[in-house]
């Protein structure tokens, strides 16, 4: 077979492709394909050039945490560079030369430490710790729970409520929980890093010489009822043992003890215990006060209640409250932090017995009614705030009283309607709500471990508080009993909140009256002192409108109502919350009338004629914020801060007496109520009466505040 060779081709010859008998539409569909291939590579590079130059929001939200993180550690470097006195520099050279502390002031003019000094803190303000808890508290002995960085509040939410709540039935501790207070100076002198508490008191008064020794915290776990204090951990015989002991000490020299916000209440509560006989009381005698204490200075008291713990009580929430839940509809209300929410926050504060301490006392006859308040009148416009140094101010300034505003009645405590609060009291038709059947419609098991005495009331019961339409501080009482009897069974064995009509009634010896100043007499104590110190100037809530909750199966079934709002901005009623003149928490009816009126000379208060002073402090806020909480501040817990204030106590600390301050301080009193000042011994007259409140009342547009 004959060979067939192929010739290759010759390096000059052109090598040609093979050719193929592919049809033309082929080549042309593969031309076509070339095209749109091309233009898509190029639109998707175009789009990825865009989309580097855009940013997301996770982008945005990484770069703000940069800058912020980038500013603190600048800042924080800045700190720890410049020198100490380069904040005090700054705002010298903005407001000029600061004023010398109290401490360097009065040790420039020779003071020295002289009478032994005790300190009472407030409620929530002291520091508890752990001493026995649960498996989930474990590693947590002896360490803060309340109090300092909060660390285990969202570290192990549902833990740190079951530990700090107490039991529901006793108001004492749960099985297998112990929390008591932290002891020494430590136990409130910050409440948080930075968030000074008694801590620039303490130092001022270390400049003139004082220390431990002179110095003592009356630590006590504010959560119990005052009694439960002494039958749990014998804290009020604890105070009693460490004043005779600093009082022995000091050469005989009485102490002076200064007691804040719930404190005051409490150390009212110890003058009559420790009078008392034994095993109800601590077996001092009757002499016990005049013997160990010079005088007793209170700082922001609430005498006679807070309005403010009625819708802290009803519905775990105030003013600020209410707003941030309008700001983030349902956070408070859902389960996105677990346990930060009201359900729970009620289920825990719902048994501290303490709270109920702070109920308004004095019912209508103290607080008003339907159609008449104390404070009618008051004129809530804001005017520019000065400095702490003037006594006096005309009636136009800040917190005055005027006919020409629009009335408001602030002795409709709670009021479930705008429409409601403001009409007059022959158009509000009230549905007795105490006679209202309760149901059990909604299901406990349906609010998951949520539980509140809302749930055995059902919807008819919720339905019947709101149609009663206003409550009085009269009502009050009845409102609590009938959507919290558990708590309140608690709080009628521990505190009353009436007005005595014969003290030398034997019933009257009890401890539950102790702390009610309108149900008791002072100590037998001539030469003692009484001062009630608090600020004055700020808005401070008195009286709120209600809603019914939108949802009521496991929600609160009632809020403050933000919606009703004048919308002026002198107006009184602001988010729900009708505001007259006080330290923010406490009305200057409750801090200063007790000392203005109620104990003032000899009635049957005050039997002795102890000697009351009232010492108001106008509210005048940080210039800078290199101030931090300014030095002329009268909100109730910022006033320990308060220069004049702490030389006030220190003045007295050093030897003293009320006249030489200069007696009563006021601020703004209105010229026309300023002359029934002369007429004293009138108003004396009246306090003896137990009507007598009202009939001051009917005398004449705020004739009670003739102090304040």
């Amino acid at each position: 077979m004959q060979n067939i060779r192929r010739r290759k081709p010759s390096e000059s010859e052109p090598s040609k492709p093979p050719e193929t008998n592919l049809p033309d539409s082929d080549d042309d569909t593969k031309t076509t394909q070339k095209g749109p291939k091309r233009e898509s590579r190029k639109e998707e590079s175009k789009k990825r050039k865009e989309n580097k130059n855009k940013w997301s929001c996770v982008d945005n939200c990484c770069w703000l945490i940069g800058v912020i993180c980038s500013i603190w550690w600048g800042l924080l470097f800045l700190y720890h560079c410049l020198p100490s006195s380069f904040p005090q520099y700054v705002t010298e050279a903005i407001t000029g030369p600061l004023p010398d502390p109290p401490g360097e002031k009065l040790l420039k003019e020779g003071l020295t430490a002289a009478h032994p000094v005790v300190f009472v803190p407030g409620i929530v303000t002291g520091g508890l710790e752990l001493w026995e808890g649960h498996q989930c508290a474990d590693a947590l002995f002896r360490k803060r729970l309340w109090g300092g960085t909060f660390g285990e509040v969202y570290k192990r939410p549902s833990c740190w409520v079951e530990h700090m709540s107490l039991d529901n039935e006793t108001g004492l501790d749960p099985p297998g929980i112990r929390i008591r207070p932290v002891s020494g100076l430590v136990a409130a002198d910050y409440f948080a890093p930075g968030y000074f508490v008694w801590a620039v008191l303490i130092a001022n008064l270390a400049r003139i010489g004082y220390e431990e020794k002179n110095m003592y915290m009356a630590a006590y776990d504010w959560r119990l009822s005052y009694q439960n204090t002494e039958v749990r951990d014998r804290s009020l015989s604890r105070i009693k043992s460490n004043i005779e002991l600093m009082v022995a000490t000091n050469g005989g020299k009485k102490a002076v003890v200064v007691p804040h916000s719930m404190g005051v209440l409490y150390f009212l509560h110890f003058m009559k215990w420790v009078e008392a006989p034994a095993p109800m009381g601590g077996g001092g005698g009757s002499d016990w006060c005049a013997r160990h204490l010079k005088a007793v200075m209170s700082i922001g008291g609430p005498f006679l209640g807070v309005p403010k713990a009625v819708p802290g009580l009803l519905s775990a929430e105030a003013k600020d409250v209410a707003v941030a839940r309008a700001i983030a509809p349902g956070v408070l209300d859902s389960e996105l932090f677990r346990l930060q929410t009201l359900q729970y926050v009620m289920k825990m504060t719902r048994t501290w017995d303490s709270t109920m301490s702070m109920i308004p006392r004095g019912g209508e006859t103290i607080w008003g009614g339907l159609d008449w308040a104390p404070e009618e009148g008051y004129d809530c416009s804001k005017k520019k705030q000065r400095n702490n140094n003037t006594l006096s101010a005309s009636h136009e300034e800040s917190g005055s009283y005027s006919s020409q505003r629009k009335n408001v009645f602030y002795g409709r405590m709670i009021s479930f309607g705008k429409d409601v609060a403001e009409a007059s009291p022959s158009e509000i038709k009230r549905i007795n709500f105490r006679d209202a059947v309760k149901g059990s419609n909604i299901a406990n098991g349906t609010c998951r471990d949520v539980w509140t005495e809302y749930h055995d009331m059902g919807v008819q019961g919720i339905k019947a508080v709101a149609e009663y339409k206003v409550y009085t501080a009269g009502d009050i009482l009845d409102l609590l009993h009938f959507v919290a009897p558990k708590m309140m069974a608690r709080g009628d064995a521990h505190f009353s909140y009436g007005i005595a009509g014969n003290l030398d009634d034997p019933k009257y010896e009890n401890y539950k009256y102790w702390s009610n100043p309108l149900e008791t007499k002072l100590p037998n104590a001539p030469e003692l002192e009484i001062f009630s110190l608090y600020g004055v100037g700020i808005s401070t809530e008195r009286a709120y409108v209600y809603r019914l909750s939108p949802s009521m199966d496991c929600n609160i079934p009632f809020q403050i109502d933000i919606a009703a709002d004048e919308g002026d901005e002198d107006s009184c009623l602001k988010d729900g919350v009708f505001l007259v003149n006080g330290d923010e928490t406490v009305p200057v009816l409750s801090t200063g009338f007790m000392c203005a009126r109620g104990w003032r000379g000899k009635t049957r208060f005050n039997p002795f004629g102890i000697r009351t002073y009232v010492r108001e402090y106008d509210h005048a806020p940080p210039s800078n914020l290199l101030e931090g909480r300014g030095t002329q501040s009268g909100a109730h817990v910022d006033i320990m801060g308060n220069f004049a204030l702490i030389e006030d106590v220190m003045r007295v600390a050093a030897g003293a007496t009320g006249n030489d301050l200069g007696g009563d301080r006021v601020v703004g009193a209105p010229p026309v109520v300023s002359r029934c000042l002369a007429e004293n011994r009138f108003f004396a007259s009246l306090m003896l009466k137990p009507q007598g409140a009202r009939v001051i009342a009917t005398l004449g547009q705020s004739i009670w505040f003739s102090l304040f």
